[in-house]
């Protein structure tokens, strides 16, 4: 867990004379109340609240402009906010400054249906905008659980339960609206599906965490809505039995969807919250797209696969009511965990590793859960690798956050040590950012350099990701 004891605040003067002439430009849309400061300095993790100086709600790309410009003349913190819904402190205004919340930049603004895209501002969400597209026969697959904001969503290059089929939105975001640490505007593509005209700096923004700048527009990849669709569940006596049946449903080239794991404690804490009765055993869950038929053999391969690596009862249905009931079950994961020990706080960690080694990491990580002295169930989008921790702790004893922090450096470690990454989509913030060496060594140099070199002042959202 980072330490945020040490960091630099605003200097007195230059805060009320930014926050002042902000006032100017926004009137009432700019507020130093504290409990809205107080709601916009934290996630949905267990990172404490680092409420910003001032919180800004602004409508517009000028009025983001603006607003940095003010912020570099002052040398004062900008710390983009969409909904909150991040897991590793990116919201957290470790250097005070202003919150430049973006969920009044709310419009679709343009579908293009023939070339299967769309142009947002970043506070759409990602239900809004499918709401949005439901009569035109197309959707964005991208699906983290919480109804993220879609600038929020490139800002930590967000995945989720689709991403084995139709990737992260590092392949899904074709190009970007940013305002610069300077105040100035740019765009970094076009809509052309592929372009080999200079740096990637679309790639270079996605995932930026606001390190970088402010993303104002968003232009994404849509896709047209399956003919069918299938969920299917299966039980097994052991993850790895599950593993393996992910691992060989892949390596079949069978086009799944989500392939979502859950353990025994999750599936237990499922129940509890959900009030259902689904067994307590590890769980796969399994979404097919495509046609009636296609979707049909689809699941009787898996189906198949499952058999051969001791798998339980297996049910599949296409009822749209039974999909959406079970699929909140899973998005609700999070606060099952939590329920199980009521008061307390959740710390939600994730790696991801090749999948070939997806076995491995997971048992491993049940080895040293089993003499934990806090629960943590294993939920993930096992179809590429990537697993998530839920430490359930009571923030207020030292003991409890010293065993989750040992958890975590634990499955990072092992997860490096298996060739994979710190975070295969929560991020960085500044709840992961000692990993960072570990995982890139010398590139992390690099980073700092890009990062000096657009925000000389790092006032763009500092602490977060790299240290300057």
């Amino acid at each position: 867990m980072a330490s945020i004891a040490q960091v630099k605040q605003s200097e007195p003067v230059a805060r009320e004379a930014a926050i002042a002439e902000i006032r100017t430009i926004l009137g009432d849309r700019l507020t130093t109340a504290q409990a809205v400061r107080d709601q916009h300095g934290k996630g949905e993790a267990y990172h404490h609240a680092v409420p910003p100086d001032a919180v800004a709600f602004v409508e517009s790309t000028a009025e983001v402009s603006a607003v940095v410009k003010i912020c570099k003349h002052h040398k004062l913190a900008v710390v983009p906010f969409g909904t909150g819904t991040s897991l590793e402190g990116h919201t957290a205004a470790l250097h005070g400054g202003i919150c430049i919340d973006v969920t009044r930049m709310n419009k679709v603004l343009q579908v293009n249906a023939s070339d299967l895209d769309v142009r947002v501002q970043p506070g759409v969400t990602r239900k809004q905008l499918n709401e949005h597209l439901r009569d035109t026969g197309l959707f964005f697959p991208i699906d983290p659980g919480a109804d993220a904001s879609l600038g929020g969503m490139a800002a930590t290059r967000a995945s989720g339960t689709n991403a084995v089929r139709y990737g992260t939105m590092r392949e899904n975001v074709l190009s970007l609206e940013v305002v610069l640490a300077d105040g100035s505007v740019i765009r970094t593509g076009r809509r052309a599906r592929k372009s080999s005209a200079g740096y990637d700096l679309t790639r270079l923004f996605v995932g930026s965490e606001g390190t970088l700048g402010v993303i104002t527009e968003v232009t994404l990849r849509l896709y047209g809505i399956p003919e069918a669709t299938s969920v299917a569940m299966c039980t097994f006596e052991t993850v790895k039995q599950a593993v393996d049946t992910v691992i060989a449903t892949i390596q079949s080239g069978i086009p799944v969807a989500r392939i979502e794991l859950a353990d025994a404690l999750q599936m237990d804490a499922i129940n509890r919250y959900s009030k259902l009765n689904l067994a307590v055993k590890p769980t796969l869950w399994l979404e097919f797209h495509g046609s009636e038929a296609s979707v049909k053999e689809q699941a009787e391969m898996v189906q198949a696969i499952s058999a051969d690596n001791g798998g339980g009862s297996f049910g599949w249905t296409t009822d749209p009511a039974e999909r959406r009931r079970l699929w909140q079950a899973r998005h609700d994961v999070a606060y099952a965990a939590k329920a199980l020990r009521p008061g307390c706080a959740i710390w939600a960690t994730d790696v991801c590793v090749p999948i070939s080694r997806l076995a491995d990491c997971i048992v491993e990580t049940q080895k040293d859960l089993e003499s934990a002295s806090i629960p943590a169930p294993i939920v993930g989008h096992v179809g590429d690798g990537n697993f998530h921790l839920s430490l359930v702790l009571d923030t207020s004893k030292p003991e409890e956050v010293a065993e989750a922090n040992r958890l975590n450096d634990r499955l990072v470690a092992r997860a490096l040590a298996m060739e994979g990454t710190c975070t295969g989509e929560h991020g960085v913030g500044y709840g992961k950012i000692d990993y960072l060496d570990h995982e890139h060594g010398a590139a992390v140099g690099v980073m700092r350099a890009i990062k000096k070199s657009l925000d000389p002042d790092n006032i763009m959202n500092p602490g977060k990701i790299v240290r300057v």
